[in-house]
């Protein structure tokens, strides 16, 4: 698989994103649904934004393995929040995981009224091999 960044301008590259990714040679495309805060025994996490973040990845990361992928083939990334304001502060949470697998996607982040449950933050990816 070969991937293709294209970033007409340099501004985006401090905020761990890319305008577009071109994808070829593709062996295999799964699309995940939006990972949340929840645990393994499917309860809702009622706990901070902070928290909620670091346990979303953490479960987008495992529903990637688990199907054979890897973080670094992340070619689209959703980010869904209940509150941008809140989610700001904890952004270098997500820009490390980001560079610790290397992503580079082209992503949107949302605010949405709500989230399931008491939910405040959901990522939703496509991954290529």
């Amino acid at each position: 698989m070969e991937k293709r960044i294209i970033n007409p301008w340099k501004w985006q590259d401090q905020r761990s994103y890319v305008q577009a990714v071109e994808a070829k040679n593709v062996e295999s495309t799964l699309y995940v649904s939006g990972q949340t805060a929840i645990s393994a025994e499917g309860i809702s996490s009622d706990e901070d934004m902070k928290s909620q973040l670091i346990l979303a990845l953490q479960n987008l990361e495992q529903v990637i393995s688990e199907a054979g992928f890897e973080c670094s083939g992340i070619v689209r990334l959703n980010i869904y929040t209940t509150s941008t304001a809140e989610l700001w502060p904890h952004f270098e949470i997500f820009q490390n995981w980001v560079a610790k697998y290397d992503v580079k996607p082209a992503l949107t982040m949302l605010e949405v009224t709500s989230l399931f449950e008491t939910l405040k933050v959901e990522l939703e990816a496509t991954v290529v091999k």
